[in-house]
């Protein structure tokens, strides 16, 4: 493919899907890169239109990537578009304005020279980029320069129309005093006429009363009169057409006159926008000086790089021949222990000889001894043959009798045995039977297709494999492998496949709440009919013990880090029932030998690694999961990794659902970090993207996650719409807030096989809800183990959780010195990663050391926080912020009342017992909102005073909270229902395209 994927897969806001201009923007934010809307350069007519447009399109030409597909399809609004079956990403930095060409140019080259100042150098920015803005600023310059050019010539035209029409205007005053001269002649005229009007008048009164004169004077005088009204009649019309004709001079003038005022006011506001255009080209031509000043500076800087560089090689060239002295010296220390080995079993062999040769005369004695009682055996052992034949006869007769009959079983289950599934056998057992199928497919000794074919086979449970697997326990893998092969036919699946990547897994690799729910979540969906596969680390420190049948598959695959491919082993097992595999890096840095999960300089490096080599295993499998299921910033970096770069190869049959269990914890590094997996740097590190929202140095892993992911999750409700404040999102509220519509919270679930009271071994006695004396006993119990008084009536306060700031370190502390007041008692077991934590509540714990009613218990201990459930009336949960929470579920499973703050998952399982406006059978604890002393002191107070006033009471609380279901069956159907409805829509995208 020409460009990276992750070009591909997003959308600029102002391209178009399917050939359809997007009705709206797409991205809601403003980006630095866009054009600056307050630039104060005025838009001017250019000559031509031709060069507007020009000007338009090399503006936009750096604002606009195309793409060809885009993950948010799962957004379910009316303008969804998908391409390829991936909905379109985040657009956050692009804006929906289009912009006129000189505000364009102006704020790209801003723009540019803005990220070069020296400011800029000292945040990091990189020599490359520097460099690559320089240019841009002198292109954009270059530009700006002929555009003043052709605005230079544009004014020199309208100079010359400006003189031309002010020729003009001197004519048309010239004519304009000619034409007043001749209205001035024609009104003299005017008079003029009117006095020969008067005059003919008077004639022609004359001309009445001479009327009997003679007809020769009467004829001379006709002719005498005729003569001058002829001559004025025709000057008075003359007058008047030349008058008519000075009106229309005078109108034209007057418009011609109008025009002139325009083009004036018209050449004024050319002028202004000249004079802006010439005040932005110097500021340019500043800022350029100073690009040009920072670029000698780059020189140097570029210097340093290359000596750097030069220094970097002289140290790997080092680094190669240490590593070499290295292997040569593990192989002479290999050497060297299997000479020692030969040596010791020497030493072994000798003494063993000296020890033979001491008993050797005692062996001969014993050895006549022994013939004498060799002869007589023998001859018991004749008559005892022939009973014995008599018994052989008989037992061959029974096993012909009984081989009849199972040949006469065996048919008739034949004939139900297809249909039928076989349902009485553990998960543990199936998931054992998918890992031995995978581990053939990658030691490539059955086909992709028919791993396939089995593996639906096992899904469904079908007795006809678990009857090949039965027949072929006592046969060599080639045999069984054959067998296998046998089976032909392939029922139809139902269920989903899953795939979870995760950092944790309970019981085995467990730090937090992660590895409760994974195991949680995979056994509920196991049983719901899903097919689910965990992919974890292979760490030194894992619970080895709980791993039933772990293996070493017979198979090596490779994955890239750092520039070349690594190997890894690949382990198969069962945790839970549930098929896990564990992935082992030969990497020289030991990435998962640390005898710690967590907390490494380089756990961006390690997960990154892991993620990749994850994929790289889904990929080589065949494997074609309908989900992967990524978990907190560990394995955030699979939702870039499979589109940017697994997507194309083939492992393309999945969506991507990410859940982040904290976003406290956001795995933020530097960007240049992230190439090592493989990634563009280039394409990732931008605001709508993998950029960390409050440093653009800097890549955000979980942020990466919600972009690039089709299903976004956290653990409860009340939490999702926390994150999505600001005060609680960690600086990822705006991004959260974009992606709304994919965006779900989702209670977590306890595993009720093994917080269950009926059932627990860690504790003294077992009980139940109809059975609580055997809380009584265990409460005396953990009393006299603890070294705590046994007064009946006193309450016994417990809190089992992490000492950090998130849990409310100093209402912990209040509820110890408040309980003890009260007349409680109070266990606390828990520890510190925070030093100056764990040394306050050291120092308290050695106040206490000899008290009868407080202990703390510093560290973490399984069974004692079994113990403490069972025990304990109460448990206190005072926590800041509390994404879910399982220790108030554990609680109430147990008949442990919690008090908790309003936050997160606890404001969704705990409601107070004495809030009205909850439904009376839903009310379960206690709950306060502010977190001070005031709000847990009210809670407290009110919990003791029905605890210690109101016994029948609390005991039929303690009932119901016993019954409150919070198995990860809920939980795992909505789970169900967000991964199906994401499948299908992929589905019907798909359809559509073929």
């Amino acid at each position: 493919m020409a460009m990276k994927l992750s070009t591909l897969f997003l959308s600029s806001g102002f391209g178009s899907l399917n050939g359809k201009v997007l009705d709206k923007p797409q991205f809601p934010y403003s980006s630095r890169c866009l054009l600056n809307a307050s630039c104060k350069m005025r838009p001017r007519r250019l000559s031509s239109r031709h060069k507007r447009k020009h000007l338009k399109k090399a503006s936009y030409e750096h604002l606009s990537v195309h793409a060809n597909f885009n993950p948010n399809d799962d957004e379910e609004s009316g303008t969804e578009n998908v391409v390829e079956g991936v909905p379109i990403l985040n657009q956050e930095s692009l804006s929906s304005a289009v912009f006129n060409t000189s505000s364009a140019v102006q704020h790209d080259t801003e723009k540019e020279t803005r990220k070069v100042d020296t400011e800029g150098l000292k945040k990091g920015v990189q020599l490359e980029d520097l460099i690559g803005m320089i240019k841009n600023a002198e292109k954009n310059i270059l530009l700006l320069n002929q555009a003043r050019v052709r605005t230079l010539k544009d004014l020199e035209k309208i100079l010359a129309e400006k003189e031309e029409l002010q020729r003009e205007i001197n004519g048309l005053e010239m004519r304009l005093a000619e034409t007043d001269a001749r209205i001035e002649l024609a009104a003299q005229e005017k008079v003029h006429e009117e006095l020969l009007e008067d005059q003919f008048e008077k004639l022609q009164t004359q001309l009445n009363f001479s009327s009997g004169t003679e007809q020769s004077n009467g004829g001379m005088h006709g002719n005498l009169n005729n003569v001058p009204i002829d001559s004025l009649t025709k000057e008075l019309h003359l007058l008047r057409s030349e008058n008519v004709i000075l009106k229309n001079d005078i109108q034209t003038l007057k418009e011609e006159l109008c025009n002139v005022k325009n083009a004036d006011q018209h050449l004024e506001f050319l002028e202004k926008e000249r004079s802006v255009l010439e005040s932005s080209l110097k500021d340019l031509e500043s800022k350029l000086s100073t690009s040009q000043e920072d670029g000698s500076e780059l020189s140097s800087l570029n210097a340093e790089c290359m000596d750097l560089r030069k220094r970097v090689e002289d140290l790997q060239v080092l680094l190669d021949k240490a590593t070499e002295q290295a292997d040569q010296a593990i192989l002479v220390l290999q050497q060297n222990q299997e000479l020692q080995e030969k040596v010791e079993k020497l030493e072994e062999s000798l003494e063993e000889a000296n020890v033979f040769k001491l008993s050797s005369e005692k062996f001969q004695q014993d050895n006549e001894l022994m013939q004498q009682k060799i002869d007589l055996l023998e001859d018991r052992l004749q008559s005892s043959d022939e009973e014995l034949q008599s018994y052989i006869k008989l037992y061959q007769e029974s096993v012909k009798e009984f081989q009849d009959t199972l040949d006469t079983i065996k048919e008739a289950s034949k004939k139900t045995a297809i249909d039928e599934p076989v349902n009485d056998m553990p998960l543990e057992f199936w998931s054992r039977l998918l890992l031995l199928i995978d581990g053939w497919l990658l030691e490539e000794k059955i086909s992709s297709d028919d791993a396939k074919l089995l593996k639906e086979m096992t899904w469904k449970r079908d007795a006809r494999i678990y009857d090949a697997y039965m027949a072929c326990k006592e046969k060599n893998e080639l045999e069984a492998v054959a067998l296998f092969l046998n089976l032909t036919s392939s029922p139809k699946r139902s269920g989903l496949y899953v795939i979870h990547i995760a950092a944790e897994m309970a019981p085995v690799a467990k730090v937090g709440g992660l590895g409760d729910v994974i195991t949680g979540l995979s056994k509920a969906l196991q049983r719901r009919g899903h097919l689910v596969e965990i992919v974890l680390p292979k760490y030194d420190c894992m619970e080895y013990s709980r791993i039933k049948d772990l293996r070493l598959l017979d198979v090596v695959f490779e994955s890239y880090f750092d520039g070349r491919l690594f190997k890894n082993k690949i382990w198969v097992g069962t945790v839970e029932g549930l098929p896990v595999y564990f992935i082992e890096p030969h990497h020289p840095d030991k990435f998962f030998w640390r005898a710690q999960y967590y907390g490494e300089h380089d756990d961006f490096k390690r997960f990154s690694y892991f993620s990749r080599a994850a994929l790289e295993l889904l990929l080589r499998a065949g494997k074609r999961p309908d989900i992967i299921h990524c978990h907190d910033w560990q394995t955030a970096f699979i939702a870039p990794l499979y589109w940017d770069l697994y997507y194309p190869k083939g492992l393309n049959s999945a969506r991507i659902c990410f859940t982040c269990h904290n976003f406290e914890y956001q795995g933020t590094a530097p960007a240049s970090d992230l190439a090592s997996c493989g990634l563009d740097v280039d394409q990732l590190n931008r605001q709508d993207r993998l950029q960390d929202n409050s440093s653009h140095e800097r890549i955000n892993p979980v942020k990466g996650a919600v972009v690039f992911s089709n299903i976004v999750t956290t653990v409860s409700p009340t939490y999702a719409q926390e994150v999505r404040r600001a005060e609680g999102g960690h600086g990822l509220h705006g991004t959260l807030n974009f992606h709304s519509k994919k965006f779900f919270g989702i209670l977590n679930g306890i595993d009720t096989d093994v917080w269950n009271p009926t059932t627990d071994s860690f504790i003294k006695v077992q009980y139940n809800a109809n059975d609580l004396q055997g809380k009584a006993e265990n409460k005396d119990a953990i009393r006299r183990h603890l070294g705590l008084s046994s007064n009946v009536r006193k309450p016994l306060v417990g809190c089992i959780t992490r000492l950090v700031p998130q849990k409310g370190i100093h209402l912990i502390r209040y509820a110890i010195y408040r309980t003890l007041e009260m007349g409680g008692q109070f266990v606390l077991l828990g520890s510190s990663p925070v030093p100056h934590i764990q040394r306050e509540f050291e120092d308290i714990a050695n106040h206490f050391q000899s008290h009868d009613q407080i202990r703390l218990v510093l560290t973490y201990d399984e069974s004692l926080s079994h113990w403490i459930y069972a025990g304990s009336d109460m448990l206190i949960i005072p926590s800041i912020f509390e994404p879910c929470g399982l220790t108030q579920m554990i609680a109430m499973r147990y008949g442990c009342i919690p008090i908790v703050r309003k936050t997160g998952g606890l404001n969704d399982s705990v409601f107070d017992v004495d809030d009205e406006t909850i439904p009376t059978e839903l009310r379960n604890g206690y709950a306060f909102l502010t977190p001070d002393e005031q709000g847990l002191n009210n809670a407290l107070e009110r919990a003791f005073s029905h605890y210690l006033n109101n016994p029948g009471s609390w005991q039929q609380l303690v009932q119901k909270v016993m019954d409150v279901d919070f198995s990860w069956e809920t939980s795992a159907a909505q789970y169900e229902e967000l991964y199906s409805k994401s499948v299908a829509r992929a589905r019907a995208v798909a359809a559509g395209r073929a």
